[in-house]
């Protein structure tokens, strides 16, 4: 992220920019042609963890850490985010897409996130055996994972995941003004530590990244990946091109660069945040030297190579 932010005030030519995004997802759609194994160890996070997901076999470990930390820095959940957080159960991805939340490996896995999780002292070992295996058979590989992991990992006490009926219950709102609306009326019977993180997380983060967020994710629930990746990419060139909104300059100044923590969002509040404002995000862009991301055709691609959520 502070890689593209970087890029971007160097250069501020957006058909120079259009064409490293478009390198970038083009070189994820072009891997979807291979079985992928993702070997998920330590911290992934964003477009990163992005790619990892979209893999067959996604294993975690005990020091994963998954998180889409986006709307903090004024951006949104892209490189096909919205198509398998719209995918996990209930409204649990519209949460880990707005807050930011941080999963570890036993919550990846209960909510298909990932697909295995192998301790992490035998991480190595699977590795070495997927290498002798030197296979394509997603069977072979399977059962080569299955043998390394831990079936059932111990969910922590204050997991996310436990908070599955509440999560359900407010994220399902129409608007982000009304699931917040619907945590503070929980919290007014009953108010805890996760109920106040989760408010105070969502009030701190760009309204504009909020909303655009929340209707990316929506509509991932019915689009394959392909629309999703084109979809975000209008999306991330709107983001960079600044002229709606700056959320995301002034998030990468506030939190990576100057680390003070406090960016001056601009609109301040989701209510000046308007439909018409949320739909320049999702519209092709007003500028000559732009055009529409055009993935490559696959028409030979087999199932076992995609993604199972």
């Amino acid at each position: 992220m502070l890689s593209l932010y970087q890029l971007f005030k160097k250069y501020e030519n957006l058909a120079l920019l259009n064409k490293f995004i478009f390198m970038y997802i083009n070189h994820y759609v072009n891997l979807r042609s291979y079985l992928k194994v993702s070997l998920i160890r330590g911290i992934a996070m964003g477009g990163g963890a992005a790619l990892a997901i979209h893999g067959r076999f996604r294993v975690v470990t005990d020091n994963t850490l998954f998180a889409m930390p986006e709307t903090a820095l004024g951006s949104f959940p892209d490189v096909g985010s919205s198509y398998y957080l719209s995918r996990l159960p209930g409204f649990f991805g519209e949460y880990v897409g707005l807050t930011g939340a941080r999963l570890d490996g036993a919550e990846m896995l209960a909510c298909g996130l990932a697909t295995h999780f192998v301790p992490l002292e035998k991480l190595s070992s699977l590795e070495d055996a997927l290498r002798k295996a030197n296979t394509g058979d997603p069977e072979i590989i399977n059962n080569i994972i299955h043998d390394f992991s831990n079936k059932n990992p111990k969910l922590k006490e204050k997991s996310h995941y436990f908070r599955l009926k509440t999560i359900n219950s407010c994220f399902s709102r129409r608007t982000v003004e009304e699931i917040i609306s619907a945590l503070e009326e929980e919290g007014d019977k009953n108010m805890d530590d996760w109920l106040s993180w989760t408010i105070q997380t969502l009030k701190k983060a760009s309204p504009t990244s909020l909303k655009i967020s929340l209707r990316s994710i929506r509509e991932g629930r019915l689009q394959g990946v392909g629309q999703c990746l084109i979809r975000e990419y209008r999306m991330i060139c709107t983001v960079l091109q600044g002229k709606v909104c700056r959320d995301f300059f002034e998030g990468c100044r506030a939190l990576l660069l100057d680390k003070d923590k406090s960016p001056k969002w601009e609109p301040s509040k989701l209510e000046l945040v308007s439909k018409q404002m949320v739909d320049c995000y999702f519209a092709p862009l007003d500028d000559e030297d732009w055009e529409d991301l055009k993935l490559p055709v696959r028409p030979n691609l087999t199932s076992y190579a995609i993604s199972k959520l």
